[in-house]
């Protein structure tokens, strides 16, 4: 859906050109389609789907990543998602979680209780304030819903990776630390459907500021992930009766949030879906849409 893609133009032009029909798939809802597909389901019953993810075009122009869906192949519905966050630099913020960090804390009013923390000392005076004034008034900055960029954004607030060389270094660094042993969790609060993080960020600053240690946070921030996974699907559960709950994005490759998201689902009384051969992350895509375009056009055959 991407308008800038130049696989979206060549496909918009092709289409034009030889008279193709043209299906665009939303790029989470492509993702719980791939889910789907990986586990065989040849209807087009909706499911629960939990796309956490690092980046995706929505259907508004802003930047997806942590959505929850009530989906089917053919189409979806957004009902939560992640509140949006400033984006500032686009790239350059994904590149540099430092600036996404001070980033979500701007958001908030909560940048004056980041002085002493690592990212607020890794960039310099001028980058912070070039920042505070993008984030004021939304030059060259986008938004954003994504879990991907929350865990980048956590991992440099407490002081892993300000600065990374590869996609999801600090989430995969943020992972490693973890404490198993650590049973608390942190807070998600849900307004309308916006999941809001103003209050995350409140109970990290107050666990810095007592001197909790990284593993004690990363394993209070997972398992906070985890509790708002099963809190959406339960009131999902309640309004509409479903109970399959299929899981795909990116984020799921984290291995303590799949081997932990799957039996608090079943011993809630769900029935989840997660990928056993097509990945979880990007590498899906393209099965999710094919599939979703099979069942649009009416092409699908079993």
């Amino acid at each position: 859906m991407h308008p800038d893609y130049l696989a979206t133009r060549y496909a918009q032009g092709r289409a034009e050109r030889d008279q193709l029909p043209l299906v665009q798939v939303q790029h989470h809802h492509a993702h719980i389609s791939a889910c789907l597909a990986d586990n065989g389901w040849k209807s087009d019953d909706p499911v629960i789907g939990l796309a956490f993810d690092g980046t995706g075009y929505g259907t508004d122009g802003a930047i997806w990543g942590g959505e929850v869906l009530l989906t089917n192949y053919s189409g979806f519905e957004r009902r939560f998602h992640l509140e949006y966050v400033p984006l500032p630099g686009g790239d350059v913020s994904i590149r540099k979680p430092a600036r996404l960090a001070l980033a979500y804390l701007h958001k908030f009013g909560l940048l004056n209780q980041a002085e002493t923390l690592a990212p607020f000392r890794f960039l310099d005076e001028i980058e912070r304030q070039v920042l505070v004034h993008q984030v004021d008034t939304g030059f060259n900055t986008s938004f954003h819903s994504s879990m991907g960029r929350l865990f980048d954004a956590v991992a440099a607030l407490i002081g892993l990776y300000q600065e990374i060389n590869y996609e999801a270094q600090n989430a995969i660094a943020l992972e490693s630390i973890v404490d198993p042993n650590e049973l608390l969790a942190y807070d998600f609060f849900i307004e309308g459907e916006q999941i809001l993080l103003k209050p995350l960020f409140e109970q990290i600053l107050a666990d810095l500021q007592n001197n909790l240690s990284q593993a004690l946070i990363s394993a209070k921030f997972h398992n906070g992930v985890l509790k708002l996974a099963l809190d959406v699907c339960q009131r999902l559960r309640d309004e509409t009766g479903l109970n399959t709950v299929a899981i795909s994005g990116g984020v799921w490759q984290n291995k303590r949030l799949i081997k932990n998201i799957i039996p608090a689902l079943e011993k809630a009384g769900f029935s989840p879906l997660w990928h056993h051969q097509v990945p979880t992350n990007d590498g899906g895509v393209a099965l999710g849409q094919l599939m979703t375009a099979l069942f649009q056009t009416g092409m699908f055959k079993e």
